[in-house]
This record gives structure tokens, C-alpha cells and sequence, in this order.
């Protein structure tokens, strides 16, 4: 014991048990799920034939409400092989809702558990250093993109400005990292016990506070489909992270407020003076007072009540999260705490 804390030691015996779990959300991804279950496979029997995960791991396609045939493709493959898991849930709730629904469900059958997108993007085989950095005693090892070369100009732009915008606001995330990640099972127990409902997984990570360590890829191009995040989506999910994990731009608000306020005051002296010297309009200096004190005032206001509405947000959003409509997972043995 160290400090209270039990010190767990990875021996070989240990990471040979070790049962995985690739969790891979799908939204309408029939033109690539053929491939990336084949690559999967044969990445899960490589490491299974190297002992560095149990035979009772998984591939668990999680499908977030999928219009095409995307759940029919995956109840074939786990009728053809139980290696591959299937959840649905009960219609779209976004990718990282999808993704939550898929690690909750893990959580319960892994000791690791490995996400990330159905389109062959992500270098499946970082996976081993991934592996490797949990054995070292790491709870959160995240895939960090090496570079942004193969994005275009627009996209590597405005993605290095929201990466600073988000540090400039108080949001600890990993910049260049999407949602690539190993987590133990450790991590994903501490992970369920955040219960808002406007997820932002990116952030929310990094809270955990456990040990953790990267694991630098090179970014390949979507292997077959079309990208589900267009840049209205992209801007949506921004915002979505900027409102689910700070406050500060109320607070901004706040600060706007209170500076226009204080210019009221400056135009309030500004206008006295003009009074005394005889040189002011008639009328003028008492209307621009008035509008500026009362706008400051107002904003300043709602500044002041937007604190606490966002305290409120933040802390009692209570709607579901996703709602499962069938759970493929044959002969998996569930853990024991």
C-alpha cells in the first residue's frame, strides 16, 4: 500500500487475461463496416496470439439509429463470429452519446476498452502501444493525431483556433486528439459517474484525473463513405463543447457588462463637464447617459442570472442519454467488482 492505494502490478499472466473491447460507433456506415470488421479481427487475433489480450475480447459496433444497413450487417458478422458485438440504440443521439452507450455497456465485460470511429481513419495498429502504455500502469492513453497535413487549410485552421479557444476559456482537452482513446475499466467506472446529457467526451476524459499517456498516429483518409461531420455539424459539436464544459462565456458576459457600465459612468462626468462649459446639446448628454447605464445594467444583469442558469444547466440535466434497443453479446462474461 502506498499513500491508501493499492499499487497494481501488469505481470504476464495478468495482460494475458486482459479482455478488450473495441467500441466503434456507427451511424449509417454500411459502404465501410465490411473492412473495418476485417481489420478489427485480424488485429484482435494478432494480439490474442501474442497474449496480450483474453480470447473473450470484443468488437462491439455500437449503432447510433442508422437509416441504411448498417445493424443488418452487424447482427450477420455476430452471427458468423460472436467476436463481434452489436448494440442499437433506439434512434440517432449523436456520435458521442453513441459512444458513451457503447463504453457504459463495456464496462461491464472489459478490463480495457479501445474507441474509436467505424472509418478506418484511426491507426488500428497504435492499438499495440496502447497496450503497452496500459501495462505500464496508465488508466487513459490517448491517440494524438502526429500531424494535420492531410486536412485542408481551412480545417487545420480552425481547428488549432478551437483548440486555443478552449484552453483560453478554462477547458483542459487534448489538442489534436478526437476520440481515440484506451480507457481501464478503472476509468470507465469513474467516467459513469458524470451524468450530464450534453456530452462532450473530449473534455470530459481529462477530468478523470488518472494516470495517463499518448500514443502519436498518423491520421489515414476516410476509407469509403462520406464524413458525418460537415461543417454545420462541426460548429454545432464546438459549441456543444464550449457550453457543456464552462461557463466562462457567461461570465464574459458578466465582464462586458460591467465595463459598459463603467463607461456609462465616463460619458455621466463626460457630460457634466460638457454641461458646466455651456457646449452641450440640449438633451443629449442625459439620452446616450441613460442608454448606455441602462444597457450595462442590463447585460450585467443577465450576466449575473446566466451564472446560475449556467450552474443549473451544468448540474440537472437529467433527460437520457441513449435508450437500447438491442444488445448483441453472446457467451460474454460479465465482471465481477
Amino acid at each position: 500500500m502506498k499513500g491508501g492505494r493499492k499499487l497494481f502490478l501488469y505481470t504476464e499472466e495478468t495482460v494475458r487475461d486482459t479482455v478488450l473491447y473495441f467500441v466503434i460507433p456507427c451511424y449509417n456506415e454500411e459502404e465501410v463496416l465490411q473492412e473495418t470488421a476485417k481489420r478489427l479481427y485480424i488485429k484482435c487475433n494478432k494480439l490474442i496470439r501474442s497474449d496480450k489480450i483474453s480470447p473473450d475480447s470484443r468488437i462491439l459496433f455500437v449503432d447510433d439509429g442508422s437509416t441504411d444497413k448498417t445493424w443488418d450487417l452487424i447482427r450477420r458478422l455476430h452471427k458468423w463470429n460472436p467476436m463481434f458485438s452489436g448494440l442499437s440504440l433506439s434512434r440517432n443521439r449523436g456520435h458521442q452519446n453513441a459512444l458513451l452507450a457503447g463504453l457504459m455497456t463495456a464496462k461491464e465485460y472489459c478490463d480495457i476498452a479501445v474507441s474509436m470511429d467505424a472509418d478506418l481513419q484511426d491507426d488500428i495498429e497504435a492499438v499495440d502501444a496502447m497496450i503497452s502504455k496500459f501495462e505500464g500502469g496508465c488508466d487513459i492513453v490517448y491517440g494524438v493525431r502526429s500531424d494535420r497535413k492531410s486536412d485542408s487549410f481551412f480545417k487545420r485552421t480552425s481547428a488549432k483556433l478551437f483548440y486555443r479557444l478552449m484552453h483560453t476559456l478554462g477547458v483542459e482537452m487534448v489538442s489534436d486528439h478526437a476520440d481515440f482513446r484506451l480507457m481501464t475499466r478503472r476509468a470507465l467506472n469513474a467516467l459513469a459517474q458524470f451524468k450530464e446529457v450534453n456530452l462532450f467526451l473530449r473534455g470530459l476524459v481529462p477530468m478523470l484525473g488518472f494516470r495517463t499517456d499518448y500514443v502519436y498516429y498518423k491520421r489515414s483518409e476516410r476509407f469509403a463513405g462520406t464524413s458525418k461531420y460537415p461543417l454545420k455539424k462541426m460548429i454545432a459539436f464546438a459549441m456543444d463543447g464550449i457550453t457543456s464544459l464552462t461557463i466562462a462565456p457567461i461570465r464574459m458576459i458578466t465582464g462586458m457588462g460591467a465595463l459598459i457600465f463603467l463607461v456609462s459612468i465616463a460619458f455621466l462626468i463626460w457630460g457634466i463637464v460638457q454641461k458646466i462649459r455651456a457646449v452641450s446639446v440640449p438633451g443629449w448628454s442625459s439620452l446616450i447617459v441613460s442608454i448606455w447605464a441602462i444597457g450595462g445594467l442590463i447585460l450585467l444583469s443577465v450576466g449575473i442570472i446566466g451564472e446560475y442558469i449556467g450552474k443549473i444547466y451544468l448540474e440537472t440535466k437529467g433527460r437520457p442519454r441513449f435508450l437500447v434497443n438491442e444488445f448483441l453479446n453472446t457467451g460474454a462474461v460479465r465482471k465481477n467488482d
